[in-house]
């Protein structure tokens, strides 16, 4: 059986719904900071059979305890922790607490309980700002937010573990920037508050919910000087976790991998995409850039083909489309 720690979150839904078709067993453990008890429910209509869950949050060691007693856990894919790189700026220490805190709470429960077995939910901001693209595994590390930070002390602790205890299989996947959701409408990106992704805003804009979109800044070095993200499809991520456990199930192994597809689209281009294929109109305004973000950034994705036999397969279109779909299904 596999853990699935924020299992309830955005990508850690989808995941389970991957795991569920390739005949994986799973339990989700979520504290619901990020999401609700609702997108179980919606998860069970997709896969045709009960959700098993817990309700607790990953730094409660005693919580994690009781789950890796009740269930026979021989992995775990970890996604639960906070995300937002704005909000991680003002407040570093929730971000800590969280992402390091909890992290190591789960270290400690797996390794009481004799599972070492281990997919991390890493994130590419842990490249930094001044990175020649695209950006591969071996570059060095430069984080500029304390986001990326935490993501950073996490895989520093999860290395200094694997070379402690050989016995530990862990794959540390950075992802570059989850978008879309699955085609049935049932489940898809829904934060709480105000977003901090581009999709949910661009949707939100166009469903009517807010008045227009800003864009930070207009004068990076892109052929229409807006921002340029790797942007990956939720299923895509998802498959590529399922791809991350085989492989480990198969081999005593390490890994650090990227997961995107392999090339840049900018924030203009996301838009009159998603107007194209929506039908809808998204109104804009061009502010100030932000602090901590970074101009361009675009995976280099050959070792996640060579590892993982993993290709990302679904286009802009298709995440524009899937997530549309969620907005308009499920309205405000």
């Amino acid at each position: 059986m596999i853990l699935v720690t924020g299992g309830a979150g955005y990508i850690g839904s989808h995941t389970c719904i991957e795991l569920a078709r390739v005949g994986h067993e799973f339990v989700v453990f979520d504290n619901f900071s990020n999401s609700t008890p609702a997108v179980l429910a919606r998860m069970e209509q997709i896969i045709g059979r009960p959700v098993i869950w817990h309700a607790g949050d990953v730094r409660d060691p005693a919580a994690l305890d009781k789950v890796f007693a009740g269930h026979p856990v021989s992995a775990v894919l970890h996604f639960a922790g906070l995300k937002a790189v704005t909000e991680s700026i003002s407040q570093p220490i929730d971000y800590f607490d969280h992402n390091v805190h909890g992290s190591i709470a789960l270290m400690g429960a797996m390794a009481r309980a004799g599972c070492k077995t281990l997919v991390f939910s890493s994130s590419a901001t842990v490249y930094g700002p001044e990175q020649p693209m695209p950006v591969a595994e071996d570059a060095p590390c430069a984080v500029s937010n304390p986001y990326g930070r935490t993501k950073l002390v996490v895989e520093d602790l999860l290395n200094e573990l694997g070379r402690s205890d050989p016995q530990w299989r862990i794959a540390t996947l950075r992802y570059f920037n989850p978008t879309g959701a699955h085609p049935s409408a049932l489940i898809g990106e829904s934060p709480l508050g105000t977003p901090s992704n581009l999709m949910p805003l661009v949707c939100q804009v166009a469903a009517g919910i807010r008045p227009s979109l800003q864009i930070f800044g207009d004068d990076y070095p892109s052929p229409d000087g807006t921002g340029v993200r790797d942007f990956v499809h939720v299923m895509d991520l998802a498959e590529g976790h399922v791809a991350a456990l085989d492989f480990l199930t198969k081999n005593q192994a390490r890994i650090v991998v990227n997961l995107g597809t392999g090339h840049g689209t900018s924030v203009l281009e996301v838009i009159q995409t998603f107007e194209r294929v929506s039908g809808q109109r998204v109104p804009y305004e061009i502010v100030p850039r932000r602090d901590a973000d970074i101009g361009i950034s675009f995976a280099d994705v050959r070792l996640a083909r060579e590892l993982l036999g993993w290709v990302a397969k679904r286009d802009v279109d298709e995440m524009c489309r899937d997530a549309w779909r969620w907005q308009a299904a499920n309205g405000s």
